[in-house]
């Protein structure tokens, strides 16, 4: 088998400052941005990595979801406990700097995991938690 993870998804409520983070904070390529009824589904991307996305899509845009799941389905994500990604870096340090001193709410500095992992932790404008191990 020849199996790839071409995409992942991560909700927004807010598309444009999460356009911003991960385009101007993470520095990821935008790919596509559809709107549709006042929703908009946005592809982020690594640069040099075309064939790997995350699409920020609205976390409420299900069919058939209840108002008590909407609502809590919001309250996990500004708890940041409703999704996440993990992203890899060669320079945990130099990147976790440029991070910081870009205002992106930082969980946790680089630490040294008893899992085997260095890896520091922040969160996205939607609550996402986005963790960044260092690659050995």
């Amino acid at each position: 088998m020849d199996i790839t993870i071409h995409s992942s998804f991560l909700p927004h409520t807010d598309p444009d400052a999460s356009l911003a983070f991960y385009r101007d904070t993470l520095g990821f390529e935008i790919r596509n941005d559809v709107g549709y009824e006042g929703m908009r589904w946005i592809t982020v991307g690594p640069a040099g990595q075309p064939d790997t996305s995350i699409v920020l899509h609205p976390p409420t845009a299900s069919p058939g979801l209840t108002d008590d799941e909407r609502r809590t389905i919001l309250e996990m994500m500004a708890k940041g406990s409703y999704f996440g990604v993990n992203l890899a870096t060669a320079d945990l340090d130099a990147t976790f700097a440029k991070l910081e001193g870009s205002g992106a709410e930082v969980v946790q500095e680089p630490t040294e995991q008893p899992y085997g992992v260095r890896d520091c932790a922040l969160r996205d404008p939607a609550g996402n938690m986005i963790r960044i191990q260092e690659l050995r």
